[in-house]
């Protein structure tokens, strides 16, 4: 069995697409996940599972959430391994003085990753955008609502990714201890 952290986009989020945690765990048990543990109200979950595959356990969680809660989303499943990078791929984490002010994207696959390259032309004073090997880190130092590249990583431009501020980022490393 491996462990894994299911993240969904966009639950949550003022009045659509609610998913409730209760069913959402139970839901992952009914799909054969053990030690089901989920964080905040946001649909981040970690969880033991005998599947290898990632795209599969994608594939599986977004046609059960469709069929059982009615609930159309992105999802994204990632490796206790890639969440372990992600934390260690973070090159302002010492500079962040606020995590609720640093953005981590965290995309299906490495295509999807290199297109939120286009964020970094909206990058402004006192913001600092990178691209890592696993994620993509944006800092606001003067406040997600009023970062142009903010809203454009939440937005269109970031709908192959899910966003995660530092301090949820660390909570779902966390998760796995």
């Amino acid at each position: 069995m491996r462990r894994y952290v299911a993240l969904l986009r966009g639950v949550n989020v003022g009045g659509a697409k609610r998913v409730p945690m209760a069913e959402w765990r139970a839901l992952l048990e009914a799909m054969g996940c053990t030690g089901v543990r989920t964080l905040l109200n946001s649909g981040n979950a970690a969880f033991w599972h005998p599947l290898r595959t990632t795209k599969m356990l994608e594939a599986m969680i977004h046609g059960s959430l469709a069929r059982s809660l009615g609930v159309e989303v992105p999802v994204i499943v990632k490796q206790r391994s890639d969440v372990a990078a992600i934390v260690a791929g973070n090159v302002f984490a010492d500079k962040a003085t606020d995590p609720s002010r640093l953005l981590v994207a965290i995309t299906r696959d490495a295509e999807s990753l290199a297109a939120l390259a286009a964020i970094a032309p909206l990058v402004k004073a006192r913001e600092r955008f990178h691209l890592g090997e696993h994620a993509a880190y944006l800092w606001c130092a003067g406040g997600i609502l009023e970062s142009a590249a903010a809203r454009a990583l939440l937005g269109k431009a970031g709908r192959e990714a899910t966003t995660r501020n530092w301090a949820t980022v660390l909570k779902l490393d966390a998760l796995f201890d």
